[in-house]
């Protein structure tokens, strides 16, 4: 069964488009998933999907001679004759195809849809030439609109007949529904959104799954990718991030704690950002010069990931969670001073979220306060508790 995703909106309207269309992200995010569904939309009969993990497939396009490629191709029915559409998954395994794919592109208008497991590569796969002929989009784990809607069998709610509707399905905000949703964002705040995750009835069987997507990340990506002469010195710092999950980093720190430099704990920090491993974003401002300089807020990919591979709070669980609900589609920042204390959110530089979870009236004062002195006047408390109040929003609203 095919579950609807957000993402899949935007790459639908890329099915005729002459640009590459390449879905980037983690592993497991469902990638492969959507580029079958993609694949199953395209009327023309003249398309192929191959899977470069596999070495045989890899033999096709690892050609010099790029003509000849069409000789390869006939056998999977595939002709120069008419547009031809390659469906190709997990290309990082073959460094050489964005060559192959920008000549076929231009000489014989190919239109390619691709996936990849890591923005670190794609950035270095695709040189400038590619400029201007293909579209990168990125995939994330499940919000949890999406979590409700691979969970609809539990709410006795029929899916629509068109993908992208989901969102009318979790449109009635009333408390009865929010007590239906109570228990799946729980669950949502442990396990996460990793689809094959959500879809795993058994809690022992989701926990395996998830030690197994960071060993596969760390053994897979993390060595194929980068040229750190140290791992372990690696997954002892992503280790040390857990706990400062809704923290601001301070890189010196952390630097004495693994025992390496500033410098190489930036490098490794940008590598595991790249790799959408972890997320960083920085302060509010009005002075680009003090948001770039200032020191930036950390979540991970997926709160169910950084569940199983430490201890975090359950409120650290519920701000990462609003960070995952929020960060497809929209600009995020933070905002602190050091009399006023601090904004968890500040969404499209206007409006700003606190994220409680228990919220009080003095929340929302101090909300209020903060947001005078950030020059900002829209703002909410976000907390798990449902409250018929306009200026709190329920998580599961989110």
């Amino acid at each position: 069964m095919l579950y609807p995703r957000q993402i899949y909106q935007q790459l639908e309207q890329q099915l005729e488009t002459p640009q590459a269309t390449v879905i980037t992200g983690m592993r497991r995010v469902g990638k492969s998933t959507a580029l079958s569904h993609l694949f199953g939309l395209i009327k023309s009969k003249n398309k192929a999907i191959f899977d470069f993990e596999d070495p045989s497939v890899r033999r096709i396009f690892d050609i010099k001679d790029y003509d000849s490629i069409w000789n390869l191709l006939a056998p999977y029915g595939i002709t120069k004759d008419l547009r031809a559409y390659l469906f190709l998954d997990e290309i990082q395994n073959l460094p050489m195809i964005s060559s192959l794919a920008k000549y076929l592109h231009d000489h014989y208008q190919t239109k390619f849809f691709m996936t990849g497991s890591s923005s670190y590569y794609l950035k270095n796969l695709f040189p400038q030439s590619m400029a201007g002929r293909k579209l990168v989009f990125e995939m994330f784990p499940l919000t949890f609109s999406e979590f409700i809607v691979f969970n609809a069998h539990r709410l006795d709610i029929h899916l629509p007949d068109r993908h992208h509707d989901f969102v009318r399905l979790v449109a009635d905000k009333s408390f009865v529904v929010s007590a239906k949703l109570a228990p799946l964002y729980q669950e949502y705040l442990h396990f996460g959104g990793f689809p094959r995750v959500v879809l795993e009835p058994s809690y022992d069987q989701k926990d395996q799954i998830l030690k197994e997507t960071y060993k596969s990340y760390f053994e897979v990506d993390v060595k194929t990718l980068a040229d750190f002469k140290d791992l372990s010195l690696l997954n002892q710092l992503i280790h040390l991030l857990i706990p400062r999950i809704g923290s601001k980093l301070d890189i010196t720190k952390l630097a004495s704690e693994v025992g390496t430099s500033r410098e190489t704990i930036g490098n490794y920090l940008t590598f595991l950002e790249s790799t959408y491993l972890i997320a960083r974003f920085p302060r509010f401002s009005n002075s680009i010069d003090i948001a770039l300089k200032g020191s930036k807020k950390l979540y991970f990919g997926d709160v169910g990931l950084a569940r199983s591979l430490g201890n975090i709070s359950d409120g650290q669980a519920l701000e990462q969670s609003v960070f995952q609900n929020l960060r497809n589609d929209h600009s995020l920042a933070y905002y602190n001073t050091k009399s006023s204390g601090e904004i968890d959110f500040v969404v499209d530089r206007k409006i700003a979220l606190e994220v409680k979870k228990h919220a009080i009236p003095r929340d929302l004062a101090n909300l209020h306060k903060r947001m005078e002195s950030a020059k900002l006047t829209e703002g909410y408390i976000v907390t798990e508790d449902f409250q018929e109040l306009s200026t709190t929003i329920s998580a599961t609203d989110l």
